[in-house]
């Protein structure tokens, strides 16, 4: 399966390693195709380079996170633009599942969320994810 997980969840499970949506992601970094694009990678390495999360994760355990990320993804290139989602930041999600041909998209954006299924494809919470087997 060919997923595509939203920064936030990617956030919370690198400060909430035993949560719903951290064992989502680690799920989905282990057994399915996670994909990402040069934005998608871009938003994560600049919400985890925020200030604000020195308090919870040091810049270190950070940069290796998201170096692990990277690692495990494939890598998409962007052609099709979208413009589609009430949120245009959320726009990037759409555009990679497109492209990348995902099946589903995790996340815990109403904005995402209320477009499912999006062009025949999934979009998620973490739970319903970890549920669907």
């Amino acid at each position: 399966m060919r997923v595509v997980v939203d920064t936030n969840l990617f956030v919370s499970r690198l400060l909430f390693a035993q949560s719903v949506p951290a064992r989502a992601v680690d799920r989905a970094m282990t057994e399915a195709t996670l994909l990402a694009s040069d934005a998608t990678l871009a938003e994560l390495a600049d919400v985890l380079n925020r200030p604000k999360f020195d308090r919870w994760v040091g810049a270190e355990v950070r940069r290796e996170f998201l170096d692990r990320v990277a690692s495990v993804v494939v890598k998409i290139r962007i052609s099709e633009r979208i413009t589609a989602c009430r949120d245009p930041r959320d726009n990037a999600m759409l555009e990679l599942a497109v492209n990348g041909r995902a099946q589903r998209i995790l996340s815990g954006d109403d904005d995402l969320l209320a477009m499912s299924p999006f062009r025949g494809i999934g979009i998620v919470r973490p739970a319903e994810y970890l549920a669907s087997g």
